[in-house]
């Protein structure tokens, strides 16, 4: 055979290659979406151009559902495609699966700092193992402990925000993050950073820069690919930024190591309560004790274990506890109710009291007003899940390589399932029985649901419970309207603007 007809035989497998794929793979995904609505598309761009921003992809979102269903197909640039969802009864097949267990493939870009951790992992093996292992420091006799954490934190919270009373107009946004941070790393890691008080703090700063540089990465064509970002000066932040993230949690990793080494036996043994639970343990502690059938994570599946639970456990609680201070600010009446509440469990005196785990369960009124402040500001408002093997729906076969967006928000706001959706009402709460269980999902739900929601509620609770208890809040002066965006967490670009002053 020639050098000739070698390179042009070459030559026609490169360009058989996109044909193989389009009729094997992608003409399969477009018969599929033409079940479904498709909002007008723009040639080579399809619907790309409705999300150019944060902002734009969540009112983008909802004005495709508002305009063609529930179930909604976005074509994004000549050969993506993805079904918006935020229909319960799919939700429900969904998220309810122990097949399809595979999340966005956007969460990649976490990967330099999270590895492989819970929320990125695949759901194989590795994620299932991992689950049964870390499932146990989510107990309630574990997370009694951390009350304490979330007390001394707000403390610290409430002497910032009392140097601002009087402010008619303050972010409040940024006080509630430093105080979460100060909180998961404490629970998490058992160790103190104190960002509340050092404005300067490396490790703030890094896990501000990685969950940016994500954002930035999603939205952005070139910085996608990695070959193409490693060109950027992004590229080079997030190279500084996990370099400081993980020789911190190394460093406290190994301390903790050298501990338990160090600790007698006959110590150890008095330690444990009468259910075999170890006292006053953090997430550290948990995870380097814990094994099932005898298998135990790596040094680098705790590193990963660790830094997910300080990713998932940090913006997720702020920017819940922000937004629902901001209701309250603005709903006069639920205030009034939540801390009338707060007098019945704990007299006139409120301010000071320490408040316990028991004490937290008993605010029946302040759970079901968190509940609606996560359904109106949904923390997580999109999620996603890759379909990773044909499978079927209500008589459809959903193919492998089908993209998924969960609309959260979509759903908490759909007024079948709740009337007068714009309207803050905590009494929605009261009772459940005749709404669907995946009509409110902001921990996600079924197989592959937040393993820290009990965690999350409790933190919010309290740090809800100490402000209302020693502030009024009210309506900003200028009246704020917030800019809200889908980034890593819903956030308002332009603040969380409230008014406050001591009672």
């Amino acid at each position: 055979m020639s050098l000739l007809t070698e390179y042009l035989l070459a030559f026609i497998a490169v360009m058989l290659i996109p044909i193989y794929y389009y009729y094997t793979k992608l003409r399969r995904i477009e018969k599929f979406f033409e079940n479904f609505p498709t909002p007008p598309t723009e040639p080579f761009f399809g619907n790309a151009r409705d999300f150019t921003t944060t902002s734009a992809f969540l009112t983008t979102l909802h004005k495709y559902t508002k305009a063609h269903g529930s179930m909604v197909h976005v074509k994004m640039g000549p050969v993506g495609h993805v079904l918006v969802c935020s229909d319960h009864k799919f939700l429900e097949f969904l998220l309810s699966s122990t097949k399809i267990l595979k999340k966005s493939r956007n969460l990649k870009y976490l990967s330099p700092w999270l590895g492989d951790g819970l929320v990125i992992a695949d759901g194989g093996p590795k994620w299932k193992t991992h689950r049964k292992l870390i499932t146990p420091a989510f107990h309630f006799k574990i997370l009694e402990q951390f009350v304490d954490i979330f007390e001394s934190a707000s403390d610290v919270l409430v002497q910032k925000l009392s140097e601002m009373s009087g402010s008619k107009s303050l972010d409040i946004y940024p006080y509630i993050s430093r105080c979460t941070l100060d909180i998961i790393c404490e629970t998490a890691m058992g160790t103190k950073i104190d960002v509340q008080n050092n404005e300067a703090s490396a490790y703030f700063k890094g896990v501000k820069d990685m969950c940016r540089i994500f954002v930035i990465r999603t939205m952005s064509i070139a910085k996608r690919y990695d070959f193409m970002f490693k060109f950027t000066k992004d590229y080079v932040i997030q190279q500084d930024a996990v370099k400081v993230l993980h020789d911190y949690t190394n460093q406290v990793i190994d301390k903790k190591r050298q501990q338990l080494k160090e600790k007698k036996q006959e110590d150890k043994e008095k330690d444990f309560d009468d259910l075999g639970i170890k006292k006053k343990k953090v997430f550290l502690d948990l995870i380097l004790d814990a094994s099932v059938d005898g298998q135990s994570l790596s040094p680098e599946e705790i590193n990963e274990e660790v830094n997910t639970f300080m990713f998932g456990g940090h913006d997720t609680t702020a920017t819940a506890s922000t937004f629902i201070l901001y209701c309250l600010a603005n709903n006069k009446e639920v205030q009034d109710k939540v801390y009338e509440e707060q007098r019945q469990l704990f007299g006139d005196d409120v301010k000071d009291v320490k408040v316990t785990y028991h004490n937290l369960q008993e605010m029946k009124y302040l759970e079901n007003t968190v509940k609606e402040g996560l359904r109106l500001y949904s923390p997580v408002p999109i999620f996603g899940r890759h379909i990773d093997q044909d499978i079927e729906y209500d008589g459809i076969t959903i193919p492998k390589g089908v993209g998924v967006i969960v609309f959260a928000h979509g759903i908490h706001m759909n007024p079948e399932y709740y009337p007068d959706p714009e309207k803050f009402d905590p009494s929605r709460f009261e009772s459940c029985e005749k709404r669907p269980p995946y009509a409110f999902i902001p921990f996600s739900a079924g197989v592959r649901n937040c393993i820290g929601q009990k965690y999350a509620i409790l933190e919010i609770k309290s740090l809800v419970s100490k402000i209302v208890r020693n502030f009024e809040l009210f309506p900003s002066v200028p009246e704020h309207k917030m800019d809200l965006a889908a980034e890593t967490v819903l956030k308002s670009l332009n603040g969380v603007k409230i008014g406050l002053k001591l009672r």
